[in-house]
C-alpha cells in the first residue's frame, strides 16, 4: 500500500488549521503530521517531521510565510510548499513562488479543490489553479519590464520549446500529451529535461520563468 502524503499546516489561526486538518485527515491518502502557528515554529516542525507538502500562510507573527518558505526550501530534500492567501493577486504569494513555493491556494477554496491541490503538487504533473497562477504573474509582469532571456533557453530543442509554451500556459502532462499526440511518459520526460536545462525546481517555476522573461 502506498504511504499517505504527509502534510504540515502553518497558519496563525487555530480554527482555520483545525478545519484544514479535518478535511485532509478525512482522506486515506493524506495525513497531517504537524502544525505550527508562525513561520519560525513552522520551520522547526517541518525539520522534525519531514513532510511531503507544507501549507503555509503568507501573513503571520514572529516570522511570515515568505521568510519561512525561503528557509525551508534551502534544506536538502525540502518538501513542496503551497502558500495560503486571502486574495488571488497577492504579491506576497508571488514572491513566495519566486522563492520556490510550488503554488498558491486561496483560503476560501472548496474542500475538494484543496484536496486536489495537495495531490497535484505532490504528483508534480500540473500547476494548481493554473489560470490564477498565470493571472498573478501576468499582473506582476505588467508592473515591470521583462528580463533578458538567459542563454540556457537557447539550449532547448524545438520540441522542448513547444512543450515549454504549453506547460507555461498551465496545461497538465495529460493535456499536453493529447495536444501533441505524445504519451504522458514522453511529455514527463520532456518537462523533466526542460526543468533541468533551465535549472528550475518545478512547473510553477517554469511559469514564473516564462513571465519573467516575456516568453508568454
Amino acid at each position: 500500500m502506498t504511504s499517505p502524503i504527509r502534510v504540515v499546516l502553518v497558519d496563525d489561526q487555530a480554527l482555520f488549521r483545525a478545519g484544514i486538518r479535518m478535511v485532509l485527515d478525512s482522506q486515506p491518502d493524506l495525513e497531517v503530521v504537524g502544525e505550527a502557528s508562525d513561520g519560525r515554529e513552522g520551520i522547526e516542525v517541518v525539520r522534525a517531521t519531514r513532510p511531503d507538502i507544507v501549507l503555509m500562510d503568507v501573513r503571520m507573527p514572529v516570522m511570515d510565510g515568505l521568510a519561512a518558505t525561503a528557509e525551508i526550501l534551502r534544506d536538502p530534500g525540502a518538501p513542496r510548499v503551497v502558500v495560503l492567501t486571502t486574495f488571488d493577486l497577492d504579491e506576497a504569494a508571488a514572491r513566495a513562488i519566486q522563492h520556490g513555493a510550488s503554488g498558491f491556494l486561496l483560503k476560501d477554496s472548496d474542500p475538494e479543490f484543496l484536496l486536489s491541490a495537495v495531490r497535484t503538487v505532490h504528483a508534480g504533473s500540473a500547476v494548481i489553479a493554473a489560470q490564477a497562477t498565470r493571472d498573478l504573474f501576468a499582473h506582476i509582469a505588467e508592473a515591470g519590464a521583462s528580463e533578458p532571456v538567459p542563454p540556457s533557453y537557447a539550449a532547448l530543442t524545438d520540441r522542448e520549446r513547444e512543450i515549454f509554451a504549453l506547460a507555461a500556459a498551465g496545461l497538465s502532462n495529460a493535456e499536453i500529451a493529447a495536444r501533441e499526440f505524445l504519451s504522458e511518459a514522453t511529455v514527463k520526460t520532456h518537462v523533466s529535461r526542460i526543468l533541468t536545462k533551465l535549472s528550475l525546481r518545478d512547473r510553477v517555476q517554469l511559469v514564473v520563468f516564462a513571465y519573467r522573461h516575456g516568453l508568454v
